[in-house]
């Protein structure tokens, strides 16, 4: 059981209109056992807040109470009224091992755009053109008619990282995104995250490279 030590994070005990979600002495886990407690910290909109800690210490578990799939044991989380599901992008750890998916690399990334479409048979121009550019950073362009299945590990991670930058409009939710990646896969990922931040877009990861949250997080989370 883990309590965090959150670094520069502002006063948290109400939600006012640059919050997105507030964790008030939040803790979390499953089947009634507590597996990160005391949780203090505020995600604000524009924000970059970075997740680290030691293997097992309940970052994976943090970020599923942020995202709503896990219910506070203690304290409460209070979310934004107009931050929706669908403005959440997320890339799980697990998501990266699933290479059995049947579709293609464009199909995959344009589904990321799927929660903004409402009851629109079709993607926009624009919506095509952020796909695409998504695809360009992350040097996965020239794939993108090939099979998912067909690609190498570090391949297959950067293609479900594309997806999850275009599902998130409002707030991205990355759990070890440079994981697998080559160093400069991983310096373009982090560039890349870096303009999203700093056109508006809050950040929450997980990571192990301190380097890369002492130089891009705004707030850091320490479990």
């Amino acid at each position: 059981m883990w309590s965090a030590f959150t670094k520069h994070w502002g006063t948290v005990n109400t939600m006012d209109a640059d919050s997105l979600i507030i964790c008030e002495n939040a803790s979390f886990g499953y089947e009634g056992h507590i597996v990160v407690r005391g949780i203090q910290c505020a995600v604000r909109r524009g924000d970059y807040l970075c997740i680290v800690g030691q293997n097992g210490s309940g970052k994976s578990t943090l970020v599923k109470g942020l995202l709503r799939l896990l219910s506070p044991l203690q304290g409460k989380v209070l979310f934004a009224p107009d931050l929706r599901r669908t403005d959440i992008g997320y890339l799980s750890q697990q998501e990266a091992a699933k290479k059995d998916f049947p579709a293609g690399v464009k199909e995959i990334v344009l589904s990321g755009l799927t929660g903004r479409m409402g009851l629109r048979p079709f993607f926009t121009r624009a919506e095509k053109a952020a796909a695409e550019e998504s695809m360009r950073r992350m040097d996965v362009a020239a794939l993108k008619e090939r099979c998912f299945r067909e690609l190498s590990g570090g391949q297959q991670r950067r293609v479900l990282i594309c997806r999850a930058l275009c599902a998130g409009s409002a707030l991205l939710v990355l759990d070890e995104p440079a994981a697998g990646l080559d160093p400069r896969a991983s310096a373009e990922l982090y560039a890349h995250l870096a303009a999203l931040n700093r056109s508006g877009r809050a950040i929450v990861m997980v990571t192990h490279d301190m380097a890369a949250a002492s130089r891009y997080a705004k707030t850091v989370i320490t479990l």
